[in-house]
């Protein structure tokens, strides 16, 4: 059980710069699909190199760890882009550009 809440906060963690990516390009796009899609793989690499597998509960705490991830990148970038006045989809170059202001 340990396991499973650190792949998931992993798995939150993975999500949010890919979260702030998709809420800063047009819904359906390739971007869009992109910032979606692209964090999968990494999250079935965790599931198999953990070995908390497939089971059905697992599922649960995984999806709700991305989804939670990408809706707190799409809060994120207001936040940003409201204080720091960056116009960019890149979390990071934003949050070094922030820094450097």
């Amino acid at each position: 059980m340990t396991t499973l809440i650190i792949i998931t906060i992993l798995v939150f963690i993975l999500n949010i710069p890919f979260g702030y990516w998709r809420a800063n390009v047009k819904r359906f796009s390739t971007q869009w699909f992109l910032a979606v899609h692209i964090p999968v793989p990494f999250i079935i690499a965790f599931r198999l190199l953990s070995g908390i597998g497939f089971d059905w509960y697992t599922y649960l705490f995984l999806v709700g760890g991305f989804f939670l991830g990408q809706k707190c990148g799409s809060m994120l970038i207001k936040w940003v882009h409201s204080h720091c006045q960056q116009d960019s989809s890149c979390l990071v170059m934003d949050l070094f550009r922030c820094a450097r202001a």
